[in-house]
């Protein structure tokens, strides 16, 4: 991997200056599991925050080994599910629309409610396309991340090591599931707005055997925190109105403050994402950290074909993350 930036806490007087420091600097990094699998690039943060550790552990390997290991089979069993009434040329179509859409907010920075998000989901060409090619991206994002983090749920003592994935947001529930199978935490749960989504979750929950069930509600409306939790929100941030977003930071803190684990992902380009710095700097002061991510990828044959029909150029995967 490279260009991992990493912002860590410091004293109350250097703080806010020594976070637009380091927020412009890039630091060279290796990829996240190397052949030996032994050893993750990372700039250690201080001792009482909980970033990467010096060293993977090998049951932290082998469960992320064993999620991008499950990759392949998802995307077919994705495939024959999504492609038994789309031709490949139609759902490549819906790709470029939901790319053009992208690029479009990137550039004019235009709110994500001004876009009208919901019209992401309004055929079968763009949920197929959904489906079929960002939500393997957003798997591979949160697996590479979670393993780096060393962000296994912290359990309390008598809970039979169980823990649990809250999965905001859920889409098809591609970034709950890869957290829950790179931590091997025992159930997951995702929320979402779009009646396609739970379904879409439910059966991707199902692929993987994980014990998981997925709603339509607010994900504003967080059940109470614990301590073995652990809350991802992936490319949700962005899509919530101002006040939304900051009400949703407010619980997002809270519950990393009772002992969850937090993940927040987001697209690498800031005109969608605005208010980032500000949300960063919350998160650090509450001793959490804030990375940018470039992983070199191989995608699976179907994704490469979807990739450049589409125009688009993913040898490379580049994300933001708020962990805490």
């Amino acid at each position: 991997m490279r260009g991992l930036c990493v912002y860590t806490r410091n004293s109350d007087e250097g703080r806010k200056q020594n976070y637009e420091n380091q927020r412009r600097r890039t630091h060279s990094c290796k990829a996240l599991l190397n052949e030996d699998c032994n050893r993750v690039a990372r700039r250690k943060v201080d001792e009482t925050s909980h970033g990467p550790k010096d060293r993977v552990e090998p049951d932290e390997v082998d469960a992320a080994a064993s999620a991008e290991a499950a990759l392949p089979a998802w995307v077919s069993a994705l495939e024959a599910r999504h492609l038994a009434d789309l031709r490949i040329s139609e759902v490549t179509r819906a790709l470029r629309a939901l790319s053009s859409a992208y690029v479009e907010r990137r550039h004019t920075g235009t709110d994500a409610t001004d876009r009208k998000v919901r019209a992401t989901l309004d055929s079968a060409g763009k949920r197929a396309a959904f489906a079929l090619f960002y939500a393997p991206l957003h798997f591979i994002a949160v697996a590479r991340a979670v393993v780096a983090l060393g962000a296994r749920p912290r359990l309390r003592q008598g809970d039979g090591g169980q823990s649990r994935v809250l999965d905001l947001g859920c889409g098809t529930g591609a970034a709950g599931a890869a957290w829950a199978l790179a931590s091997r935490s025992s159930s997951i749960t995702g929320i979402d707005r779009h009646r396609w989504t739970i379904d879409e979750s439910r059966w991707t929950y199902a692929h993987f055997g994980l014990r998981g069930r997925a709603r339509i509600g607010d994900i504003t409306r967080l059940p109470p925190a614990r301590t073995g939790d652990a809350i991802v929100a992936a490319y949700v941030l962005n899509e919530l109105p101002d006040p939304t977003r900051r009400r949703l930071e407010d619980r997002l803190l809270a519950a990393a403050d009772h002992g969850a684990r937090v993940l927040v992902v987001e697209p690498i380009s800031r005109a969608i994402t605005p208010w980032w710095n500000d949300t960063a700097l919350r998160v650090v002061e509450h001793g959490g950290r804030a990375d940018e991510w470039r992983i070199a990828i191989d995608l699976p044959p179907l994704l490469k074909t979807f990739d450049h029909a589409a125009g688009l150029d993913h040898r490379e995967l580049t994300f933001r993350t708020l962990f805490i």
